[in-house]
Formats: structure tokens, C-alpha cells, sequence
């Protein structure tokens, strides 16, 4: 179990802009960044919401928070609010965009003007934010700004989900542009959440489904975490910006990470087998690394997209087994194994379509399928 006191003061003094923190994970994000000693101002368009929130949080720090109140939508609210910032805190360390505007119903019902309320407070505010910081976050050479993602496409959720998934590319966009700096920039999802904005919004699409909000939760019930882990999650991440910088993760990934809370076998492993499959990684990491921008960019997306973790994390996971005193591996690599199978395959399969050059195709067909078997062999003794 994760003690958020093992964390005490390792964002000690950090100003943390937190658009939406008036209430839900937001709040109990803003409460673990004060109990992580960060500086804390909530942008919150809830005036009863937001002071109650600043007035919560003194309490459990004094002084460490101050309420702001603002509509995002206004971009003269947001260069006032920048202003404001610089003169009494200077370059925030910080951007958590966590602020969300949900208008729920079929794509051709939606008022227009929920579109664009929807299209000004989660995706123009981001932006905003982003043009109002960081020029001076250059000058710093330091920074770091979160965008709270969404699952992406969902039924009678469009004039949402559009906008918060186009976060990702912003997002991602922005991390190309200051490679080499020491700002980054990613997003991170929440997960299914029992929040009160969350239970209106499934109740909502639920019915329009033809079912009950019982059913809905039950079907995704693998999926549901607390507020608490959800916003535990989103403190977590940003004292690890710069590994995630440019990625698209998760609060569970992230509680995943620190408490190997899924490591619910220990199976024996031979090394040498172990020692060929790390060396493939390995050379394929290397090489990934090594091309331009928009080529690495793809690889990792789509990496990622059939491993469910990213490249980063893979090598990391690798490294980790290979350092190991014991020859023990857990369930949850076991997987990650199985992952990699099912990507090989996938490259496999690109590489059919793509390859004119019978000998080359040939050639490189034979690889991906050692690569294959390799670890075939590995987990076939694996000791289950």
C-alpha cells in the first residue's frame, strides 16, 4: 500500500496550478500535492466549491493554498489569472489541467453552444494556459504541464470526449517541440471514477444504452477505481514528469508502478533463455531511440498501443528482471511477455504489406519470427 508520507516535502515549495479542484479527484489531487509541500492554486469557476476547497486544504497545511476564482472559457479571465500568478508566485513549476466540461447526447442534439463551451474549457483553456507559461518556463528551462485525458470515442459522450482525447495530441505535440529541454508535458487518465459529475454522466449514458447504471458499473467493474487511488495517481506522476514525458498513462499505471501491486506469482525463470530476449529488446530500444522525431514518435505510440505500457517502462521492467539476484519473475511479467509476443506478431504482419523485396522480406521474416520463438522457449520454462 502506497503511504503518501513517504512523500512528504519531495514537491516542497513547487507552485501547482490546478484548474477544477473545487471538488472530486481534482480536490484530492490539490490535497496530496499540499501533503507533498507544494504551493497550491485552484482555478475554479465553483465560487462555494473553490473556497471551500482553499479553506479544507489550510487546514491541513496553512497558508499552502489559495483559491482563484475564474471561468476558463474567458481568455481574459486566464491572461488576468497569468498575471496575477507572476506577480505574486512567479513562473508556476506545475500546469495541472484538470478542469472538464461534460455535455452528454447524440451528436446531431448537442446545442451548439455546449460544443463550444465544451471545445473553450477542455482544449482552448489547455492551450491557453500553455501560450500564457511558456515563454517564461523557457527562460527557466524547467516545467512541467498535465493534461487530464480521457478513454477516448464513447457513445453519447462526443461532444466530451472529442475535446479531452484531442488533449493527448496537444499534449504530445508539445512534448516534440521542447525535446531537449528539461519541461514535459503528458497526459494521464483517471479511470472509471464514481465521482458525483462521473455517476450523472453514466446514469445519462446508461439510459440511453438500455441499461442500469448497475449494469454499466458491473461490466466495467475491472475498470473502476476509488477517488482516493485516482487522485493519488495524478500526485504521483508529476514527480516522475519527465519519464512520462510525451506519454499517454494512467493513475493505475502509475500506483502500479510503485507498489508492484500485481505481483501475485513468483515463478522460476531460466536467465540464459531470459538473457536472449532482453538482448532483441534491447537493440530494437536502442534503434527506436535513435530515429528522427516523427518515426520514434509513431514506433512508441503504436509499441504502446499493443503493449498497454509504454517502451520506457518495458525496458525498465527488463532491467529490472536482469538485475535480479533470483531467478524468480512474477505473474504480471509473465504478461508483459505475452505482450510482447502479440507486438513481434504485430510487426510481423506490417512487415508483409511493407516489404517489396522478396529475399529482404524473407530475411527479415525469419528475425521477427526467432524473436518469437525466443520467447516462446523462455516462457515455456517458466516454472508455473
Amino acid at each position: 500500500m502506497i503511504n503518501i508520507k513517504d512523500y512528504i516535502n519531495t514537491l516542497y515549495n513547487k507552485v501547482v496550478l490546478i484548474t477544477g479542484a473545487g471538488g472530486g479527484i481534482g480536490l484530492k489531487t490539490a490535497e496530496y500535492f499540499v501533503n507533498l509541500g507544494a504551493k497550491i492554486i485552484i482555478a475554479e469557476i465553483d465560487k462555494e466549491k473553490g473556497v471551500n476547497a482553499e479553506k479544507t486544504l489550510n487546514q491541513i497545511k496553512s497558508n499552502s493554498t489559495e483559491f482563484y476564482h475564474i471561468d476558463l472559457a474567458s481568455k481574459k479571465s486566464i491572461e488576468k489569472m497569468k498575471n496575477y500568478i507572476l506577480k505574486k508566485y512567479g513562473i508556476p513549476d506545475i500546469i495541472f489541467n484538470n478542469a472538464t466540461f461534460i455535455s452528454i447526447g447524440e451528436i446531431h442534439k448537442i446545442k451548439d453552444k455546449h460544443w463550444d463551451r465544451s471545445y473553450l474549457v477542455n482544449l482552448k483553456a489547455p492551450i491557453l494556459l500553455i501560450n500564457a507559461f511558456l515563454s517564461d518556463m523557457k527562460k527557466r528551462n524547467s516545467g512541467v504541464f498535465v493534461f487530464v485525458s480521457s478513454s477516448g470515442a464513447s457513445p453519447y459522450m462526443g461532444a466530451y470526449e472529442i475535446f479531452k482525447t484531442a488533449t493527448v495530441e496537444l499534449s504530445n505535440t508539445l512534448s516534440m517541440e521542447l525535446e531537449n529541454t528539461s519541461i514535459y508535458s503528458y497526459t494521464i487518465g483517471p479511470g472509471l471514477v464514481k465521482t458525483e459529475t462521473a455517476v450523472k454522466s453514466i446514469k445519462c449514458v446508461a439510459e440511453k444504452m438500455g441499461m442500469t447504471t448497475e449494469e454499466f458499473y458491473s461490466m466495467n467493474e475491472s475498470h473502476i477505481i476509488s477517488v482516493e487511488d485516482a487522485a493519488l495517481g495524478f500526485a504521483l506522476s508529476v514527480l516522475s514528469a519527465e519519464k512520462y514525458n510525451g506519454q499517454e498513462i494512467g493513475s493505475i499505471q502509475i500506483l502500479n508502478s510503485i507498489s508492484n501491486s500485481f505481483k501475485s506469482g513468483k515463478y522460476k525463470f531460466n536467465r540464459n533463455l531470459f538473457n536472449v530476449v532482453f538482448k532483441t529488446y534491447t537493440e530494437q530500444y536502442n534503434g527506436w531511440k535513435t530515429r528522427n522525431i516523427f518515426e520514434r514518435q509513431w514506433v512508441l505510440r503504436d509499441f504502446k498501443k499493443y503493449m498497454g505500457i509504454s517502451a520506457d517502462e518495458t525496458y525498465e521492467l527488463f532491467n529490472d528482471i536482469n538485475k535480479r539476484k533470483e531467478d524468480y519473475i512474477y505473474q504480471s511479467d509473465v504478461e508483459i511477455f505475452k505482450k510482447l509476443i502479440n507486438y513481434w506478431k504485430h510487426q510481423y504482419n506490417l512487415l508483409q504489406g511493407f516489404e517489396k523485396n522478396k529475399e529482404k522480406l524473407k530475411e527479415n521474416s525469419l528475425i521477427i519470427e526467432n524473436w518469437i520463438k525466443d520467447i516462446d522457449d523462455f516462457l515455456s520454462c517458466v516454472n508455473q
